[in-house]
């Protein structure tokens, strides 16, 4: 089982759900357990949202990629500021 980011354009979840790949079909619709949403801010540091199971139909995938969780672990996400990202148009 790897831990994923996944990077979605749903209007509710334009950022990227993390969470641990419990599984995947052709279409790459996946399903994620224990799974979070980094919310970013210019005004104050990373809000973390805790989703749970959390699947993703596989149209709404642009890119999937293992990370280091030492890395990631050892962010200061109280400190790291950026503006949110605009939503999807399609």
């Amino acid at each position: 089982v790897s831990t994923a980011y996944i990077y979605t354009n749903l209007t509710l979840f334009y950022l990227f759900p993390k969470g641990t790949l419990k599984g995947f079909d052709q279409t790459i619709n996946l399903i994620l357990d224990e799974s979070h949403e980094r919310v970013f801010s210019s005004q104050q540091g990373v809000e973390q949202v805790v989703l749970g199971l959390y699947i993703v139909r596989g149209d709404n995938v642009a890119v999937i990629g293992e990370i280091d969780e030492e890395t990631d672990s050892a962010l200061d996400l109280g400190n790291i500021r950026a503006e949110p990202l605009n939503s999807v148009v399609h």
